[in-house]
């Protein structure tokens, strides 16, 4: 808990005018003069790059962060101490600033303030755009077998449309998005070591060891690598179910070979294998996040942190669900339910937490860039 103290200059900070980004301004500088925890992430060493802390550079660090808790649990002025340094909480802030501040079009990162009921209405928004569909094309939600056949359903050029232009918008959002974040950071000439590295930083979510390779702080100061397994059965269920997708379109397009396929056949294989990882990351995360240590984050972003894990965990099992019962009369209702959770997904992507795996690469890059150029400053080592 924080000390009456910590709360009054919060509450002096948000009735001053403060923003997130002057608090991490303020807190690296205390950090910097410190160095204890220079050797626990990206986030420390980059600083040392720096006397002076602009927006750019907040917004740059924030991203770098992966809120492991490290930092806090070590700090001798993290809060009840006067200073109340609690980089993981200021951090945590900045992040939803940027997205809000990136967002295209800018009016959706309004989004971002109530993120839990914008994901809760767009899902409830798919759910029963697609329940009523079914009706409308079948005339009942039950019907006699189909031998998985979808597009017995759902015409595959309505669902070609509708699925293409939402995940072109959601790609072209972020990657606006991302454009913006990276013109503001001017990292310099990117070459093939740094996105090398930057590339491996990501794929192995070094920066979830904590510093030291025994993981993150959760509920207290232990450290556990739960954390980082259960992203990495996220990121990689993710990955596996949208191989799943690409895989399929080659098999309609280019060999001529429409659905259904097999169990055994590499769609569904890799359908099934990312279908695990979307149930077993998320579930594990949502567990994580409910234990998590009051100080750790921003409370503010827990409805948002909280519906994108529970829409990953229904999208998988809606995915899984529906491949077990397809050849019975309730495909049509399955099917329905999980392209309304796929739907609502894609919609999404670019004004929820999906939007940190997006910011977090190009803060990984920079930082891989930036340190392989000269430290004018000399104050630190990478």
């Amino acid at each position: 808990m924080q000390s009456l103290d910590a709360l009054t200059r919060e509450a002096a900070a948000l009735a001053n005018g403060e923003t997130a980004v002057a608090e991490v301004a303020r807190q690296m500088q205390i950090c910097n003069a410190c160095r204890y925890c220079e050797t626990f992430c990206a986030v420390f060493p980059a600083m040392t790059r720096r006397l002076e802390f602009g927006a750019g550079d907040v917004h740059y660090l924030a991203n770098l962060c992966h809120n492991c808790g490290a930092c806090l649990h070590a700090c001798q002025y993290a809060p009840p101490h006067e200073f109340a340094v609690n980089v993981p909480r200021a951090m945590a802030q900045v992040r939803q600033e940027t997205y809000a501040d990136y967002a295209w079009p800018r009016a959706f990162g309004a989004a971002y303030r109530n993120n839990g009921l914008v994901v809760a209405l767009a899902t409830a928004g798919g759910l029963a755009l697609f329940l009523v569909l079914v009706l409308a094309l079948r005339g009942s939600l039950m019907h006699e077998p189909l031998a998985g056949n979808f597009y017995a359903v759902f015409p595959h050029n309505l669902l070609v449309a509708m699925f293409g232009a939402a995940f072109l918008f959601a790609m072209l959002a972020l990657g606006i998005g991302a454009a913006r974040f990276w013109r503001g950071q001017s990292p310099g000439a990117v070459g093939a070591p740094a996105a090398a590295a930057a590339a491996k930083n990501v794929l192995a979510l070094t920066y979830l060891d904590g510093g030291h390779g025994d993981g993150c702080n959760d509920a207290n100061d232990r450290f556990t690598l739960w954390r980082r397994r259960f992203h990495h059965f996220t990121f990689y269920g993710f990955l596996l179910c949208f191989a799943s997708t690409c895989v399929a379109t080659l098999y309609h397009y280019v060999l001529g070979q429409p659905a259904p396929y097999p169990v055994t056949s590499l769609p569904v294989l890799l359908g099934t294998v990312g279908g695990l990882g979307l149930l077993a990351g998320p579930a594990g995360l949502l567990w994580l996040n409910l234990r998590r240590h009051p100080l750790h984050g921003d409370p503010r972003q827990r409805p948002m942190d909280r519906a994108f894990i529970v829409l990953l965990f229904a999208t998988g099992l809606t995915g899984l669900a529906l491949l077990a019962w397809r050849d019975t009369g309730a495909m049509a209702l399955l099917l329905a339910i999980h392209l309304g959770a796929v739907l609502a997904l894609f919609l999404t992507l670019p004004y929820g937490k999906f939007a940190h795996a997006v910011y977090r690469t190009a803060a990984l890059l920079k930082y891989q860039v930036e340190r392989r150029q000269p430290n004018r400053l000399q104050l630190g080592a990478d």
